[in-house]
Parts: C-alpha cells; sequence; structure tokens
C-alpha cells in the first residue's frame, strides 16, 4: 500500500491581493447596473434591439462577476490554506493576507467535516437540552485552513503492564504543531487521528519497557537503572523521539512530550503501597542500626582510650545489648540506676 502512494511536494503559492481584484469586481457591477439603466431607458425611446442587447449585456456581466467574488481567500496568521483543481494538488498559501486565487479552486481540509458534525450534533443535543453550548455557537465559524500554530494533545490514560508485569496508569501530554500543510492533508486521512492513534501506541510501547519503580538490587539490573517513576524526563524524551519517527511523513513535528499522569492500576495500588512502605521502613531501620552499631563502637573505643572504666568481654556485651535497645527502641528507655557496684 505504502509502495504505491504517491508523494506530493509542497508548492507555496504567490497569489495576487485579494483587494485589487474586489475593487475590480466592484467597478463592474457598477458598470452593469449603469448600462442596465442605460438599457431601460433604450427601451423606453423605442430603442428595443439597442435596449435589449445592453440589458443581456448587463445582466450576464452582473452574473460573471460571481465567479470572481468566490476566489477570494482569507488567511489568518499562522495557519495554512491547501488548494486543489479539480482533483490535482494545485499549492498551499502558508502567508497571511487577503488573496486571490483560480475561483475553481477548492480548500481541502480532512478535519473540517468530522468538525462541523461534532459540531452539529453538540448543537443538536444542547438544544433538546434547551440550552446551546460556546462551541456549537462557534459551529458557523469553523474553517478549512490548516492550523500551523502548537497544540496540545491530551489523550485519555492507559493501562499497560511495566517490564516487571505490574498495571500501571499513565497519561501523558504532547505538545505539537503541522510543519509541512501539505503532507498533513495528504499523506494521512486525518492528521489529528493519525496522531492521537500513534500518541498512544508509543506511551504503551515505551512504557512497557521499563518497571514503574525498582525494590532491589535485580530489579533495578533488569531495568537497567532506569524506571518510569524516578526517570520520567528521560523516559518522556525517549516517547518524543519515538513519536517523532512515526508521525514525521505527515508532515508533523513533536515539540514535546510530558508525563502527566503515573499510578499503580487500582487492583494492585493498596498491596504496593504497603509494599513501598515496608521497603522504606527497612531501609530506615538500615540506617538507625548501622548508626547506633558506629556509636557503640565509638563509645568503647572511648572509654578504653581514656581509661575511664576498665570492662571485660561480658561487660562490653552488656554495655553494647543495653545501647543497641535505647538507640533502635521505637519507644523511649526507661532508666535503672544501680546504686551498687557494677559486678
Amino acid at each position: 500500500m505504502t509502495q504505491n502512494r504517491k508523494e506530493i511536494t509542497e508548492k507555496e503559492l504567490h497569489p495576487k491581493s485579494g483587494f485589487l481584484v474586489l475593487g475590480l469586481t466592484v467597478l463592474g457591477y457598477l458598470v452593469s447596473i449603469a448600462v442596465f439603466i442605460w438599457s431601460i431607458f433604450q427601451i423606453s425611446e423605442e430603442q428595443f434591439a439597442l435596449g435589449g442587447i445592453l440589458m443581456a449585456v448587463s445582466i450576464l456581466a452582473w452574473c460573471a462577476l460571481i465567479l470572481p467574488l468566490a476566489g477570494l481567500k482569507v488567511v489568518s496568521p499562522n495557519e495554512a490554506r491547501v488548494f486543489t483543481l479539480f482533483g490535482v494538488y494545485y499549492g498551499t498559501i502558508r502567508k497571511a493576507g487577503f488573496f486571490f486565487v483560480n475561483p475553481f479552486c477548492t480548500t481541502f481540509s480532512p478535519t473540517y467535516q468530522e468538525e462541523k458534525q461534532h459540531a452539529m450534533q453538540e448543537t443538536t443535543a444542547a438544544l433538546k437540552k434547551g440550552s446551546l453550548p460556546s462551541s456549537a455557537l462557534q459551529s458557523n465559524s469553523l474553517k478549512k485552513t490548516i492550523s500551523l500554530k502548537t497544540q496540545t494533545l491530551n489523550n485519555e490514560r492507559q493501562k499497560v503492564n511495566d517490564v516487571l508485569g505490574n498495571p500501571v496508569v499513565i497519561g501523558a501530554v504532547v505538545i505539537w504543531h503541522v510543519q509541512n500543510a501539505t503532507q498533513a492533508v495528504f499523506a494521512v486521512e486525518n492528521y489529528k487521528e493519525y496522531l492521537s492513534i500513534q500518541t498512544d501506541s508509543t506511551i504503551r510501547n515505551i512504557a512497557r519497557l521499563y518497571p514503574y519503580d525498582v525494590f532491589d538490587d535485580e530489579e533495578e539490573d533488569a531495568a537497567k537503572e532506569k524506571t518510569l517513576r524516578g526517570s520520567a524526563i528521560e523516559i518522556a524524551a525517549q516517547m518524543q523521539t519515538e513519536l517523532q519517527k512515526r508521525v514525521a511523513d505527515a508532515g508533523l513535528v513533536i515539540e514535546e512530550v510530558r508525563i502527566t499522569h503515573l499510578a499503580y492500576a487500582e487492583e494492585i495500588a493498596a498491596a504496593m503501597l504497603q509494599r513501598q512502605q515496608a521497603v522504606a521502613i527497612i531501609a530506615a531501620r538500615q540506617k538507625i542500626v548501622d548508626g547506633a552499631v558506629g556509636m557503640v563502637k565509638m563509645a568503647i573505643d572511648k572509654l578504653s582510650e581514656d581509661e575511664i572504666v576498665v570492662l571485660d568481654e561480658e561487660r562490653k556485651a552488656a554495655m553494647v545489648s543495653n545501647l543497641l535497645v535505647v538507640l533502635c527502641g521505637n519507644k523511649d528507655a526507661q532508666p535503672i540506676v544501680n546504686s551498687g557496684s557494677i559486678y
């Protein structure tokens, strides 16, 4: 299918000013009106032949002058118009202004009919409810131009399995714009729908290559030290690169991809939260134990170095046990004062 597809190179048009053609058309209408009035005078003076000819000429001129009006086109800033002539690509206007093109040319926009149908459905639904939404009010202002402005695509969140098989809900926003209006119109059926589908596919394919998070060394090695939660910026950049490759043929440019939502799926969210809490508690306990052992060692070394008290191995063991209980316990220790000999 793709081998038989014809590649169309964008041809930028430089049409004439629409104001000049509009002025000449208005002047032509004024002349035709004057001729028509003159023909009436000729008929009133019984110059039927001349009056009839003048009247026919004025009527034909009036009808013919409708044709130039059909060629007047307006292009707003950061927009483009793609024209076809009898089914063949004619050219593209990218410059803003008021222009005159071949009146037999038609503006081609793959999203116009879909947007118009959507607006009509909204209008019908709103009228049934007795109200009129703002989008429906603007349905008459739908344009057949291709917007070159920076746009945002925010699809629905997707549920995917990460590299460890855990179901994850992920959402991303895509910032993009049309660079080549001709390719956007002719390379794909609907460039907005095409971008939406490719975005969902890219997010799904990239997200499943990484774990949501790592909890031990083995999983960290398997994920190559990248996780969806910890490396969101790098993974979003990878999504942008992959998505740009997919939509380049459609004349689209992906400016940025941002991960806006990331969470475990509802069915495992509670269990994974407990797991994260357990890992955090273990890590905290490990830090406390490491610090407590260091403090006990320092205390024993200091007592021996300064010869404050000489402890045998049994008393050192008792001291270590008591200090570890005090330093590592969850509750405050209750001191017991020994008024007798420690031996």
